[in-house]
């Protein structure tokens, strides 16, 4: 249940990233998550949209640099530690996490945060047989 993921390299200068997001927005792609980390020269902006196919196209008219990765959706519970007691499972499951970052979907409740792993298939498997409730890119959609 791997969601796609657009990871856009962004130069790190005034406006850059406003024009990346102008360039998805004229095609009415609507953002779900996301979260950029930064260089001195450049950006990683990664992204779940609601249109992926648009946004790639989009961003192939523009020339702007990107790359599509799977990565998973997890639940965990709005409370502290509730991000450590998923990330807890893969450590002990031997998976490294890339990166991560996370959305609240329902204060005090529900969170979701995106994973990137070492083992995309194994991390989902250890996590959902763990009862980690998955979320899926429908379900993404719907927030």
């Amino acid at each position: 249940m791997a969601i796609k993921q657009i990871s856009i390299f962004v130069e790190n200068k005034k406006g850059a990233l406003a024009d990346v997001l102008k360039c998805l927005s004229d095609r009415s792609v609507s953002l779900r998550a996301m979260s950029i980390a930064d260089t001195k020269d450049f950006g990683i902006l990664r992204i779940i949209v609601d249109d992926k196919d648009a946004a790639a196209n989009a961003l192939t008219d523009e020339g702007i640099v990107y790359s599509i990765n799977d990565v998973v959706a997890a639940e965990a519970a709005d409370v502290p530690g509730g991000l450590a007691s998923v990330l807890n499972l893969l450590m002990d499951a031997d998976i490294d996490i890339e990166y991560t970052y996370a959305f609240v979907v329902e204060n005090g409740k529900r969170a979701c945060a995106i994973l990137r792993l070492s083992d995309t298939e194994l991390g989902e498997k250890v996590l959902s047989d763990a009862g980690v409730p998955m979320v899926s890119e429908d379900d993404i959609l719907r927030i």
